[in-house]
């Protein structure tokens, strides 16, 4: 007896919906709304240490041995400062950004599975499937359910 026959399956692209659900634009779009003061303030503090480092070497020739060791251990002292804001930068924007798709992923799953249910399927592949027929594909669907959740 084959029971194989009588089982309804699905499959969903993860990458497609990953990439496709609104939920990941309004997710960067936070993401971005909440790092953009700290990144123009990076930006800003990058102009100034350049602008800095331009008017020393301008201003070089001019100087006591004294002041070019002071202008230049500020800019070393300032290229350092700027390193670590950009490290702490990158770390913070890192960990949101994983805090973020661990969200998406936990909201896709969740609508994976009410259409399993809505729509009864013994079983939904959803990561790891190396072909399934147009037949069996649920991504639109999932796509679509999560439009209508934005």
């Amino acid at each position: 007896m084959s029971y194989a026959a009588d089982l309804k399956i699905g499959v969903v692209n993860a990458g497609a919906v990953l990439d496709k659900s609104p939920q990941k634009a309004a997710a960067l779009a936070r993401l971005e709304k909440e790092f953009a003061s700290r990144s123009q303030s990076l930006e800003s503090k990058h102009k100034a240490l350049r602008a800095a480092q331009e008017k020393l070497n301008k201003d070089g020739a001019i100087l006591s041995a004294d002041q070019r060791r002071d202008r230049e251990r500020d800019i070393l002292s300032d290229q350092r400062e700027l390193q670590r804001l950009q490290d702490e930068y990158s770390e913070d924007l890192s960990i949101r950004r994983n805090e973020e798709l661990r969200k998406l992923e936990k909201d896709i799953a969740e609508t994976i599975i009410d259409l399993a249910k809505k729509e009864s399927f013994d079983m939904i592949l959803y990561q790891g499937v190396i072909f399934a027929s147009d037949k069996v594909d649920l991504t639109d669907k999932v796509l679509q359910m999560l439009k209508a959740k934005n």
